[in-house]
């Protein structure tokens, strides 16, 4: 979740490290920062998807595709993806760095690491980060997508990351 006094590493357009500010300034300035994220799979292959708590002040009760926050100021992409899974999940994993990107459909201007990891499908989500999750098939995924309603990134980070799956199959 984010917090006031967050320090976040503001990047440029290559990623390269500008200085350290909190994520509120990143967010309200619209400068790039890093946001590490996190699709979870299970042993079968299914992708774990859940609803964000109804009282966070991000896109509260909407759907996510990943699990994912802030790369904090000195953390790697990887070390911040390794850290929400434990927050958010309660599970520890080494989740693999797929692809980065420019992300500009969240609430601002961010560079988005996807990673992906296979987990157990027993996870305990953080009740105040997580109100509900479950486990879906991609099929099934890509009809959640049309009916529900998603955080702004899931669509785009979503269609990127199976784009990259099929381009490495």
């Amino acid at each position: 979740m984010c917090c006031v006094d967050e320090l976040v590493e503001r990047v440029d357009c290559q990623d390269r490290v500008l200085g350290v500010v909190t994520r509120r300034q990143a967010v309200r300035e619209g400068w790039l920062h890093r946001i590490a994220s996190t699709v979870c799979r299970d042993e079968r292959g299914r992708i774990l998807v859940h609803r964000r708590s109804e009282h966070l002040s991000r896109f509260p009760g909407l759907y996510e595709v990943m699990v994912g926050g802030a790369v904090g100021a000195g953390e790697s992409y990887d070390q911040a993806a390794a850290r929400e899974l434990v927050e958010e999940l309660g599970i520890r994993g080494l989740p693999h760095l797929v692809f980065t990107f420019i992300n500009r459909s969240g609430l601002s201007p961010h560079w988005l690491g996807v990673h992906e990891a296979v987990v157990p499908d027993a996870v305990i989500p953080d009740p105040d980060e997580v109100a509900w999750h479950g486990w879906l098939t991609e099929s099934e995924l890509h009809s959640a997508l049309l009916e529900w309603r998603f955080t702004p990134d899931s669509h785009e980070a979503f269609s990127r990351y199976l784009a990259f799956r099929t381009a490495q199959s």
